[in-house]
C-alpha cells in the first residue's frame, strides 16, 4: 500500500468514501460480494483470488476495508492479513470465512483483522460489518466475540510486557483516555461510549486513535487485549 491513502472514514462519511477489496479464492462468491458490496454504495476497488494477487492488489488501491477469506492459495488468509496490516497500520480487516472454529478465529484476529464473519451471514449482516469495520468496530458473528474476549482474559495471566530497560511498560494517558479505553474493554460500540461520556462520536474516536498512537497498537482489537491485560473491563 502507498502513502494516497486518506485515512479510515468517519461514520458519518458516505459508503462511496469506503474503499473496499474483495478477495476469496471462489470466483463466483468473490464476485457476488462485490457486487452486493457495490449495490450497497461502497467503492469496491478491486478483487483478488489468492494471498500474492491480495497484497499487489492492496498496495496499488490502499482500501479502507479489505474482505478475507483465510483458506486462499499461495499465501494463507492469515499471513496476507499479517502483511497488509504490516504495510498499512490504517488498513481494516474483515474475515468472512466458511470456519467458525476457534482456532482460524483466534488466528485471524492476532494476525490483525478487526472483525470475524461466517459466510452464513446475510448480505444486509455484511453491508453493515463492513461500515462498522471501517470506523473501528470490531464485528463478529453472534458467539464468536466472547470467544476472543475470553482468549484475551485468559492470555492476560501471561508475564507483563516491558520496556528496553526492563521495566514494566507505563504509557501516560489522560483520564478522559483511560475512561474510554475502560468502556473498550467491555465491548462497548463508539455509539455507545459517546452516549455515555455525552462526547461526539468523533471525539471518542480521536481519544480512540491517540490511545493507540500511545500504545503503539494497531487496531481496536489490540487495544481490547491491552485494556483486559490491565484489568480495565471489571
Amino acid at each position: 500500500m502507498n502513502d494516497t491513502n486518506t485515512g479510515t472514514p468517519t461514520d458519518e462519511a458516505p459508503a462511496a468514501a469506503l474503499r473496499v477489496l474483495v478477495v476469496d479464492d471462489h470466483p463466483m462468491w468473490r464476485e457476488a460480494v462485490a457486487r452486493d458490496l457495490s449495490a450497497a454504495g461502497y467503492d469496491v476497488v478491486a478483487t483478488a483470488g489468492d494471498g500474492p494477487e491480495a497484497v499487489r492488489r492492496a498496495r496499488a488501491t490502499s482500501p479502507n476495508v479489505v474482505i478475507l477469506d483465510l483458506n486462499l492459495p499461495k499465501l494463507p488468509g492469515v499471513e496476507v492479513a499479517r502483511e497488509l496490516v504490516r504495510l498499512d497500520r490504517a488498513v481494516r480487516i474483515l474475515v468472512l470465512s466458511a470456519s467458525g472454529e476457534q482456532e482460524d478465529v483466534l488466528e485471524a484476529v492476532k494476525a490483525g483483522a478487526t472483525g470475524y464473519l461466517v459466510k452464513s451471514a446475510s448480505r444486509e449482516e455484511l453491508v453493515d460489518a463492513v461500515r462498522r469495520t471501517a470506523v473501528g468496530d470490531p464485528v463478529f458473528t453472534p458467539g464468536l466475540a466472547g470467544l476472543v474476549l475470553g482468549e484475551f482474559r485468559r492470555m492476560a495471566t501471561d508475564p507483563p510486557r516491558r520496556d528496553a530497560a526492563g521495566g514494566p511498560t507505563a504509557p501516560r494517558l489522560t483520564d478522559r483516555e483511560t475512561e474510554v479505553l475502560r468502556m473498550v474493554a467491555k465491548g462497548l460500540s463508539y455509539k455507545q461510549i459517546a452516549e455515555r461520556l455525552f462526547l461526539s462520536h468523533r471525539t471518542v474516536q480521536n481519544h480512540v486513535q491517540n490511545t493507540l498512537n500511545k500504545l503503539q497498537l494497531h487496531n481496536r482489537v489490540e487495544l481490547v487485549r491491552y485494556a483486559i491485560e490491565k484489568g480495565l473491563d471489571d
